[in-house]
């Protein structure tokens, strides 16, 4: 066994026992637990309590008697409340407009910010950063402003919209239905948000991938179908979870739009239904049932789509390994 050289020694001179030593589990995780403690604090202040309220407002009623005038009392009714909510046809139906709006809204925006943001990747548009600039400036303005000036223009007399649209001899109601007046509002003011986010995507992509794709002949809208949509699939999941929840949380539009067209009653959304019964038939149970329930058909959509939206890329991606593979 041949010894070791004086000069091997110093080069590896003997681990200190101190340096060794594993460090203690409780110091290995403090420094962790103080940088995430405000925003736990945060979370629970802001969220879980008032969720935690809210289920609890839901269990209880408040009873009057002697015909209002003999005081209230506040009794458990467990889930009285969420039957009476099930129950009531004008729940009901503020959740079917609120589907109908779903399915209008969200294909229609994604679809066009998307389209829009693949224009704008293209090497057919000139002066990209002013048409940027131009698609999300309806985003910048305040929700209750832009529903204001939609209702200007909406509203038959005073509106230069309807007046040029009567002017060709028919008589045009734009409130008389006002689902596709409620769609056109979000999709004004949600198109160019989301679009940046596209554009955002596309212009990660690395430029050899794309002119990879030219030299094999693809053409542009090849090349925006079949390569650069896929490769922007992780951005597209998350503006649609996105979309989803903001979809159900659909208020201020057909609030505005309550007080100049009957056709939008004070129930018109679930969230309006929510509203009407805390604030103007102080029905704070209701409220709050109507309320849980809403955020449960939100958390089941969102779980649906974060699902659905995995597997699916699950399989893409065994599918590429598989081509390259091969």
């Amino acid at each position: 066994m041949t010894p070791a050289s004086p000069t091997a020694a110093r080069a590896l001179p003997a681990a200190s026992p101190r340096a060794a030593a594993p460090r203690p589990r409780r110091r290995r995780f403090a420094a962790p637990a103080v940088l995430l403690a405000p925003f736990f604090l945060l979370f629970t202040a802001v969220t879980l309590v008032p969720i935690g309220y809210a289920v609890h407002l839901s269990l209880y009623a408040e009873h009057r008697s002697g015909l209002g005038f003999g005081g209230g009392e506040t009794v458990f009714t467990g889930l009285g409340n969420y039957t009476r909510a099930l129950g009531d046809a004008a729940f009901r139906a503020g959740f079917s407009n609120l589907l109908q709006y779903c399915l209008l809204y969200i294909p229609l925006m994604m679809a066009l910010a998307l389209a829009l943001a693949l224009l704008l990747d293209s090497a057919l548009v000139r002066a990209r950063r002013f048409f940027q600039l131009a698609l999300f400036l309806p985003h910048a303005v305040p929700g209750t402003i832009a529903a204001l000036v939609w209702v200007y223009l909406y509203t038959p007399g005073i509106s230069p919209v309807i007046d040029a649209l009567n002017s060709f001899g028919g008589q045009t109601d734009l409130l008389g239905h006002p689902l596709p007046a409620v769609v056109n509002m979000a999709v004004w003011e949600w198109t160019g948000y989301n679009m940046v986010i596209f554009f955002a995507a596309l212009q990660a992509i690395p430029r050899e991938v794309l002119e990879a794709a030219v030299v094999d002949g693809a053409g542009p809208l090849r090349t925006a179908l079949s390569i650069k949509v896929p490769l922007i699939r992780s951005s597209l999941t998350v503006v649609g979870l996105f979309t989803v929840i903001g979809s159900l949380q659909l208020f201020t539009e057909p609030v505005i739009l309550h007080g100049t067209t009957p056709s939008v009653v004070s129930t018109w959304s679930p969230n309006m239904y929510a509203y009407t019964a805390a604030f103007e038939r102080h029905d704070y149970g209701l409220a709050a049932a109507s309320s849980v329930l809403l955020a449960l058909a939100a958390a089941a959509l969102s779980f649906v789509v974060t699902r659905a939206t995995r597997g699916r890329g699950r399989r893409t991606r065994s599918q590429h390994a598989t081509e390259a593979a091969a």
